[in-house]
């Protein structure tokens, strides 16, 4: 090992034990149902329709600039995992087309894993430019989503978004009822309001 290369690994080294001593990392989860407001808005021949989700669960690794509690640096991971049967809607009819359509008997879960993010000063909190794995149906497709965060005065932090997608990408056929006089649309627009505690 020449001493050129020494040096550098020992620049590298030095610069990585910056980065730890000034950072501080904290697991954060969502833990009660009152924590997250998880809709999934789509169309049909008929009406527009929604699906509410009834319980979710998720964790994330935010790091905060050393000594302090609200100046959110980075998300190092992040997931988030909803049951298809926990999405119910107002029409039975629908919540069983949609439950076969997505194959919930194989595929029980709806699952997000962050890849990577980065974030930015906004209004009243950040911007978070997110790629992650979306699994729907046994179909895992990476993703880019802006997501709006704010650390609130009681530590939790709140992270609100929305995706549109269509399920022929994760291989589910549009559900339909009522014998095929209503038929639901392609397209789906996730939105989400998630609150993370320590």
């Amino acid at each position: 090992m020449n001493q050129q290369f020494k040096c550098l690994l020992l620049i590298l080294l030095c610069m990585s034990g910056l980065n730890i001593i000034g950072q501080s990392q904290s697991m954060y989860t969502v833990k009660e149902n009152k924590n997250f407001d998880v809709k999934l808005f789509g169309t049909s021949t008929l009406h527009d329709w929604e699906m509410d989700a009834i319980n979710t669960n998720g964790e994330a690794n935010f790091v905060f600039k050393e000594g302090s509690k609200s100046d959110l640096v980075s998300i190092s991971s992040l997931s988030f995992r909803l049951q298809v049967t926990d999405l119910k809607s107002d029409n039975n009819g629908l919540n069983k087309n949609a439950y076969e359509a997505l194959k919930s008997n194989e595929y029980k879960e709806i699952c997000y894993i962050l890849i990577s993010s980065i974030l930015y000063d906004a209004k009243e909190g950040y911007l978070i430019k997110s790629k992650g794995n979306l699994t729907i149906a046994g179909v895992t497709k990476e993703i880019e989503m802006d997501v709006h965060g704010k650390v609130n005065d009681d530590g939790t932090i709140i992270t609100k978004g929305s995706y549109k997608l269509k399920m022929t990408d994760y291989g589910v056929e549009p559900p339909s009822f009522m014998w095929g006089a209503m038929r639901t649309g392609d397209e789906l627009t996730l939105e989400f309001v998630v609150v993370y505690k320590k």
